[in-house]
């Protein structure tokens, strides 16, 4: 899928990957990998500047874990990234429908299509 199709939808993404609890940044990759069907390849480049600016935003908050001998930065979202998923989940519903209606009309009794 072209990347800019994720444009404007990464921050949703970022945060819904996140809502089950916290992951470091190649989880979060894998996870919308896995949780698109493979559809959605997210690079390093991309997210972790994201990740910063929610972190920033007070959406996210972070915290370093040691993994054996390595250590990662573990994200998960805080209250105001819970409201901000809710208001990104809202928001793509709108767009869908909106999109859906005019690439996909339905015929409805009374209305034209």
């Amino acid at each position: 899928m072209k990347s800019d199709a994720v444009r404007g939808h990464l921050d949703g993404l970022l945060l819904a990957v996140l809502e089950p609890g916290p992951l470091h940044g190649y989880a979060i990759i894998t996870a919308v990998q896995r949780r698109s069907g493979g559809a959605l390849e997210l690079r390093t480049g991309t997210i972790y500047p994201a990740l910063n600016r929610l972190e920033r935003l007070g959406l996210l908050s972070s915290s370093w874990q040691s993994v054996g001998e390595r250590r990662r930065r573990c994200y998960e979202l805080t209250d105001a990234g819970r409201a901000g998923l809710a208001e990104e989940r809202t928001a793509w519903r709108e767009f869908t429908m909106a999109i859906g209606s005019v690439l996909d009309p339905v015929a409805r009794p009374g209305h034209a299509v």
